[in-house]
């Protein structure tokens, strides 16, 4: 990679540098071309000058008319401004401006020529202004301007030849120097893909490593829960169980003990007729006891209703809804339709509606509450749902509100329990539990 880099920041200062030598060379060379196209034009523009004075002399000197001298006057004007122009130009090239100084005296000699027969046909001396007229002078000055204005020209179309040499030189320059870094950017660029692909294997072979980590981790979570679900079931049952047993026990025994009781003072009440004192306190222990049979009662249907088994789930559901609304004072309206599935699943159902009832009175502060049942053959959905306070079910700690034995007594029983709740807005619990 660091290879690659350096390949690539090489080939990239090359092709700048290339670039800016070029831009170089090339600004350089454009700039002597166009300083060439223009002498060649001011050259071009001197002649034409002096052709057109030369031209507006005759015609003045045929017809003697102002009008004839007009473009004369206009072109020698002009003359002065193309020597000046070309002095401007050629400022720095010894060579050039010798021949311009050649030039510029020839061009003088020639204006001063066409002047003085100018002024001699002002004057009205004919016989002057033609023997002027009839002189070698103008013609040798002509062309001796024509020969020093190509030799300006021909330095000029040197210096144009050489700028564009220098101009295709700088081209070649940077096709080569642009074709050598394509090449170093393909060679940085390969190993830029090989060292991608190597990567890219290793980063697969450590996917592939994490992800039979992942499995392994997974499979054991997976293994874990399983049991500590399977142990959860276990003591549940373990738990219903002793209630069971503990509930047969005060029922046997500790019944026996208090009917027992009871019957004793049924007795010394009739043996002790004559004693109001005994009989007012025969009587008090009566009601204890008559108490502690109801308390028996309450406690054995607690641990394990007698009537899940003796009466069925619907008529179970009833009692402890309206045993609820008494102790609470809340009004529990309750819509239960006949299920008809196993004993441990009418257990959970039973469990779950005792445990919403039980938070209800608990935190709910609610003055309402609804119990249902409702059975779609091959599913049984029970719902309890209160008017309170609510909660944010969004917040909620799993084992808040003992929801999570709920939620696992429910789903050991291959359900779905539901919590649906805001703050506010009172509270639903729905279970969803397979008939068989």
């Amino acid at each position: 990679m660091a290879l690659s880099l350096l390949l690539a920041a090489l080939a990239a200062l090359a092709l700048v540098g290339i670039n800016e030598a070029g831009y170089r060379q090339s600004s350089i060379a454009l700039a002597e071309i166009d300083a060439a196209q223009k002498v060649r034009s001011v050259l071009n523009q001197l002649l034409q000058n002096i052709l057109d004075a030369e031209t507006g002399q005759r015609g003045y000197l045929l017809t003697g008319e102002a009008a004839y001298r007009q473009p004369y006057d206009n072109a020698i004007q002009q003359i002065d401004g193309n020597l000046a122009s070309l002095r401007q130009q050629y400022a720095g090239r010894p060579a050039e401006t010798a021949q311009l100084a050649e030039l510029s005296k020839h061009v003088l000699r020639k204006v001063s020529e066409m002047d003085m027969s100018v002024r001699l046909r002002s004057d009205g001396k004919e016989d002057a202004w033609k023997f002027v007229i009839t002189t070698d002078v103008g013609r040798e000055e002509m062309d001796s301007i024509r020969e020093k204005a190509r030799g300006l020209v021909e330095l000029s179309n040197k210096t144009l030849h050489d700028s564009q040499t220098q101009v295709m030189l700088s081209l070649r320059l940077a096709r080569f120097g642009t074709s050598i870094v394509a090449l170093a950017a393909l060679f940085a660029f390969f190993l830029y893909l090989r060292q991608t692909h190597v990567l890219r294997s290793i980063g697969e072979r450590q996917q592939e490593t994490l992800q039979r980590e992942r499995n392994a981790l997974e499979d054991e979570v997976r293994e874990r829960t399983t049991s500590l679900a399977e142990l959860a079931t276990h003591l549940q049952d373990v738990r219903e169980t002793e209630r069971g047993f503990l509930a047969r026990e005060l029922h046997d025994e500790l019944g026996s003990l208090l009917t027992a009781a009871k019957l004793d003072v049924a007795r010394l009440k009739s043996r002790l007729a004559d004693s109001p004192d005994a009989i007012q306190r025969l009587q008090h222990l009566t009601e204890l006891l008559n108490s502690g049979i109801a308390l028996k009662r309450r406690i054995i249907e607690d641990l394990r209703p007698s009537s899940l088994a003796n009466l069925g789930l619907v008529a179970s559901l009833e009692i402890l809804g309206r045993e609820f609304g008494e102790r609470s004072g809340i009004h529990v309206d309750m819509k239960l339709e006949p299920v008809s599935t196993d004993e441990s699943r009418q257990l959970t159902i039973y469990r779950m509606v005792q445990e919403s009832l039980t938070n209800i009175g608990k935190y709910a502060e609610a003055t309402e509450a609804t119990i249902s049942m409702k059975d779609h053959g091959t599913h049984v959905v029970v719902e309890v749902v209160d008017n309170g306070k609510g909660f944010d079910a969004l917040k909620m700690r799993p084992s808040t509100h003992g929801l999570a034995g709920m939620r696992h007594r429910v789903e050991a029983a291959h359900g779905k329990l539901t919590v649906e709740s805001t703050p506010g807005h009172g509270t639903r619990i729905a279970a969803m539990l397979p008939v068989a």
